[in-house]
């Protein structure tokens, strides 16, 4: 069964950085894409960035040239590297996969989830 484990969150300084990390198992990540996703309490769940399998990335508005996706295929992780954090970055963040080697247009494609890993910016 496909496993995602998020990790790296906490609570940082507005300003600060932090390194978000997403471990595959029971999968070859480097065959598929990888979204990273975010979740703050009251909102809906939105996308924040994407790799795909070839390494092309996109990223919402809300984190372009704040946040840099990569992945290490030797490692089977992928990263969400975010710097210059805001108070509102703060929520849940998910990474998912749909098993498709392209980034899914639509958050509805995706259908395994990892259980997220909690990021608070707050001074």
């Amino acid at each position: 069964q496909v496993q995602l484990v998020e990790s790296g969150g906490g609570l940082v300084q507005p300003g600060g950085s932090l390194r978000l990390s997403c471990a595959a198992s029971r999968f070859t990540l480097s065959y598929y894409a990888i979204g990273w996703f975010r979740q703050a309490p009251g909102k809906e769940r939105e996308g924040v960035s994407c790799i795909s399998s070839s390494g092309i990335t996109t990223y919402a508005d809300s984190g372009k040239g704040r946040f840099t996706i990569s992945r290490d295929n030797a490692e089977n992780t992928v990263y969400l590297q975010m710097n210059s954090l805001k108070p509102e970055d703060t929520a849940a963040y998910y990474c998912a996969t749909s098993l498709r080697s392209a980034c899914p247009e639509s958050r509805h494609e995706y259908k395994y989830w990892g259980r997220g890993t909690q990021v608070t910016v707050s001074s």
